[in-house]
């Protein structure tokens, strides 16, 4: 079987690691990067021996590929995923899915009708102890849910412009918040607040450093949800969960289950990172689709995250499936 050629669009921090997890595949090819910054393209390109292009378009259009794996900025999506589906190319998308709602429901509208294989960059899905944590809820489930994303400001300048991020629920706790989707069932209702304190360190920053929210699930169960960028570095990021005699701590790291007796740790076994990459590629070589976010699904934890930035900013609680999702 001839390799999976795969073009990548964005050559930041996170689009080098899938192509460096990609190129381990004995089975796959990474033939081409885009990047509007077109020598950083190039200088990932080299490592991998593959064609830089200053724009998606262009290494679609010069470029035969099976697959396209889009890692840009949340204000960056729209453009390349829709000269990819336009191309008819399967396409792994890094979270979150834009810096808004409308832009990630009307390019779900045209993934669904194009009939592609896609996947999104929900990677904590594929550890071994969230699995784990599944099957010790799946008779008892949560009634009480605490997530939290306690971190420093990330290197990028877009990322303090809310405009561009989308803010810190949005582009980083969605990881949080997708496991809760997972683990506790589907959010009716938020109500979140935010704040804002001058930093000399970032003059004009526009996102929150600090927020909180609550929670109210589907099935009764009420959580809680806070984030801040104002440490010197990641200090945790994970969320918790109550169920009848049961507490469980979840982390990219592993998990502490308390029956009572005390915590008895497991450390997560699976490489996340590189089992999301595989199971993507098997699905795009019609291999069973073991794909566990695909951009239909991932499109729900993305209406989450929104919900909670539109309640931020308006102050108020918002019906999760029934708002209009515009901030």
């Amino acid at each position: 079987m001839r390799c999976t050629r795969v073009g990548l669009i964005g050559a930041g921090a996170v689009g080098r690691r899938h192509a460096i997890v990609l190129s381990a595949f004995p089975d796959v090819d990474v033939t081409g990067i885009a990047d509007v910054d077109l020598g950083l393209a190039a200088s990932v390109a080299t490592t991998l021996d593959a064609s830089p292009y200053p724009s998606a378009e262009a290494m679609l259009e010069h470029e035969p590929l099976d697959a396209v794996y889009i890692c840009v900025p949340p204000f960056a999506h729209g453009p390349p995923e829709r000269a990819t589906i336009a191309a008819g190319l399967p396409f792994f998308v890094e979270k979150p899915l834009a810096v808004d709602w409308q832009t990630a429901v009307e390019l779900e509208a045209e993934v669904r009708t194009a009939g592609l294989v896609t996947a999104a960059g929900y990677h904590w899905r594929y550890l071994d102890t969230d699995e784990r944590a599944a099957e010790l809820l799946a008779d008892n489930p949560p009634r009480l849910v605490i997530g939290y994303w306690l971190d420093k400001v990330p290197p990028p300048a877009w990322w303090l412009d809310r405009r561009r991020s989308g803010g810190q629920t949005v582009e980083q706790t969605t990881h949080v918040l997708d496991v809760i989707r997972v683990l506790a069932g589907e959010v009716e209702q938020v109500h979140a607040v935010g704040s804002r304190s001058e930093r000399a360190a970032y003059p004009g920053a526009t996102v929150d450093d600090v927020s909180a929210a609550t929670l109210r699930f589907r099935s009764g169960a009420v959580g809680s949800l806070v984030s801040t960028c104002l440490l010197a570095a990641k200090h945790r990021a994970g969320l918790e969960l109550f169920a009848d005699g049961l507490a469980l701590s979840l982390s990219e790291l592993g998990m502490a289950l308390d029956r009572g007796g005390g915590a008895t740790v497991t450390q997560a076994e699976v490489d996340a990172k590189r089992q999301i990459d595989r199971d993507f590629v098997d699905a795009v070589q019609g291999k069973p689709d073991r794909v566990r976010a695909s951009y239909r699904e991932a499109l729900a934890t993305h209406r989450l995250a929104c919900a909670l930035a539109l309640s931020s900013e308006r102050q108020e609680a918002v019906d999760v499936q029934a708002a209009e999702l515009r901030v």
